[in-house]
């Protein structure tokens, strides 16, 4: 054999050698897996509005026939001058009745206005409002996980386990990468 080939043999599987040695160790030192510290579910509040309607009664006052309680205006003045001009003699009686009339009519027309007041009916009708139904919804999981000795934080969206996959120094979060890339 040639001298030359047999160096160049003897270099290259030293160079082999040495590379798959690197290789290996390097595999061996890089961790498979980190080591989840914590793992808390998270979520947040959905409000979903509704309406909620009940009948409830409802008391309204009448419309006046006589919104200025001329009526009762009048028969108490009518009446209040009749008892007036009883009281007294003379021109006397002239001054009572007009007393009697004026309080009467005051009277009368206060009379009428509390009657109008007490005329009420009743009616029932619908009152709505809006209310709020609410619901956790889960959003995923705040992780901690410790990796070479480091913690570090991260989100994800399904419950990570024990521990989580390491390739290349760095953590798989989405466990389809680690599935399509093992196989």
């Amino acid at each position: 054999m040639n001298k030359s080939l047999t160096v160049g043999l003897i270099l290259g599987a030293v160079t082999a050698t040495a590379a798959g040695a690197m290789a290996g160790y390097k595999m061996m030192s890089t961790p498979a897996s980190a080591q989840v510290v914590s793992a808390t579910a998270t979520s947040k509040t959905v409000k979903t509005p509704r309406q909620e309607c009940h009948d409830e009664q409802v008391v309204q006052q009448k419309s006046p026939k006589d919104e200025h309680r001329l009526v009762g205006t009048g028969v108490g003045a009518v009446v209040g001058g009749l008892l007036g001009s009883r009281i007294g003699g003379g021109n006397t009686r002239i001054v009572t009745g007009l007393a009697g009339a004026a309080a009467g009519g005051y009277a009368g027309n206060k009379i009428q206005e509390k009657m109008q007041k007490g005329d009420t009916y009743t009616t029932t009708r619908k009152s709505c409002v809006t209310a709020y139904d609410r619901r956790e919804e889960p959003t995923g999981y705040d992780v901690v996980y410790e990796l070479n000795g480091k913690r570090h934080q991260i989100h994800m969206d399904h419950d990570p386990g024990q521990t989580l996959p390491v390739r290349d120094g760095q953590v798989i979060v989405d466990p389809r990468q680690s599935e399509s890339q093992s196989r």
